[in-house]
């Protein structure tokens, strides 16, 4: 299997800002969805005082997470917000009282085999802070052990700008070494790969010092070529293995974790704090003083500008995440949630789209898809409204990377219509199923 990809501007330019903590803000913002599942359910009322640390929302249902406050501070409302998909989400806004007092309950938790281990990851409230969001401890909670051939630790960072997940492989080596011991212990893989982005000096080398000292833990240096981090490429390029359609990791021995997520659940078992904070990479054309900055959990994203010196010119677009997968925000009301690793705000000039003209059925999009997939194929598949055909190309495959975009010499809008295809898709088998269950 060919795994292609494109190489990108990396503008890692806060590689070397070491994180610095932003001064405590006069509220948070936290949302109940701040990951892949049902929304967690909040257990405070407005005007109840709450500490850092503790739980203020419950998980709802097995893929769902809790939430714990990241300040000491009076629950001043109860209600919806718009979430960064534009969606209407429930949120506990908190005024701050500048104490940051622990919650008392607050104590290292009791892990003496997989299924305490497991529960302690769930009532950490931690998900995966790469992006995705998931839950951990689902993705950790196996039911069978012995399928596990491989941890898969991803610390490509493939993204423009993002620098958090190499700020925790510097600064807190420790923990992600901490982290791979419990995962050697509880899941008992026979190997552990660190994937990590040739670009990544520094971190490389922390990274390798840190596998010396254990056994069955080997450092995979893989060229600096968009979408590394992505999970079915990252599985490839270190154990040679291609997660079949519709499959897992676990499907070909693997797991696959982020190293800034394994850090954070190090860290808990430790010292029994949940998910609270996050370091965030601020940076972007816009942005006066970029920065990897250290804030709760539900901060404004205006307070992370502020702290970066604002702007240095107006910005046309913000947007969590990275430039390729990232999305647009539409204020900087929006709060930090727990899988924001970056905030970038883009000026006039990077953020304008750039005149789209006909295709001209250069199959560039197919040479640079990572899968092989055939963005030309979609369309017009999807335009004829031939839902079998998109079935067959593999459309809901795609992982909406963007390569095929950044490629495009006619700078069609390609992952937008990659999008509406795997939509229509979905639609179509949906309607499918309810026939024959008739």
């Amino acid at each position: 299997m060919r795994l292609s990809g494109v190489r990108l501007l990396h503008k890692k330019n806060t590689s070397g800002c070491i994180p610095q903590r932003l001064p405590l803000p006069e509220k948070v913002i936290i949302p109940m969805s701040m990951h892949i599942g049902k929304p967690a359910v909040p257990v405070v009322k407005v005007g109840q005082r709450v500490t850092v640390g503790e739980l203020i929302a419950k998980a709802d249902g097995f893929i769902s997470a809790p939430v714990h406050s990241s300040v000491s501070g009076k629950v001043k409302k109860l209600g919806e917000i718009t979430g960064y998909g534009g969606n209407k989400i429930t949120a506990i806004e908190i005024e701050t009282d500048g104490y940051q007092e622990i919650c008392e309950s607050i104590a290292q938790p009791v892990v003496t085999d997989f299924e305490s281990f497991v529960t302690a990851v769930k009532e950490s409230g931690i998900v995966g802070l790469g992006g995705a969001g998931f839950p951990t401890f689902v993705k950790l909670g196996v039911k069978d052990i012995s399928a596990v051939k491989a941890v898969v630790i991803n610390a490509a960072e493939c993204e423009p700008y993002i620098t958090s997940d190499t700020r925790t492989m510097i600064d807190k080596a420790e923990y992600i070494k901490k982290g791979i011991e419990l995962l050697q212990k509880y899941l008992q893989p026979e190997k552990v790969y660190i994937g990590i982005e040739n670009n990544k000096k520094e971190a490389i080398a922390k990274m390798k010092e840190l596998a010396l000292e254990m056994d069955k833990v080997e450092v995979k240096v893989l060229p600096a070529i968009y979408p590394q981090g992505g999970e079915k490429v990252l599985v490839y390029n270190t154990m040679g293995k291609i997660i079949p359609k519709g499959g897992l990791p676990l499907d070909v021995g693997a797991v696959v974790i982020n190293c800034t997520t394994l850090s954070a659940i190090a860290e808990y078992i430790e010292t029994g704090m949940p998910l609270i904070e996050k370091c965030i990479t601020v940076d972007g054309s816009a942005v006066k003083e970029p920065k990897n900055v250290i804030a709760p959990i539900g901060t404004p994203l205006e307070k992370l500008f502020e702290f970066c010196g604002g702007f240095k010119s107006e910005p046309k677009k913000i947007i969590y995440g990275g430039p390729m997968m990232g999305i647009a925000v539409s204020s900087t009301d929006v709060p930090v949630i727990k899988n924001t690793n970056a905030v970038i705000a883009m000026d006039e000039k990077e953020a304008t789209p750039p005149k789209t003209t006909a295709c001209i059925n250069c199959g560039e999009c197919a040479n640079h898809c990572p899968l092989r997939l055939d963005p030309r194929e979609f369309s017009k598949a999807l335009k004829l409204g031939l839902f079998d055909e998109l079935q067959g190309l593999n459309a809901d495959l795609c992982m909406e990377c963007g390569c095929c975009s950044y490629v495009c010499p006619a700078k069609r809008p390609i992952v937008q219509n990659n999008k509406l295809a795997k939509q229509k898709l979905n639609e179509y088998l949906r309607e499918q199923k309810a026939k024959e269950d008739k």
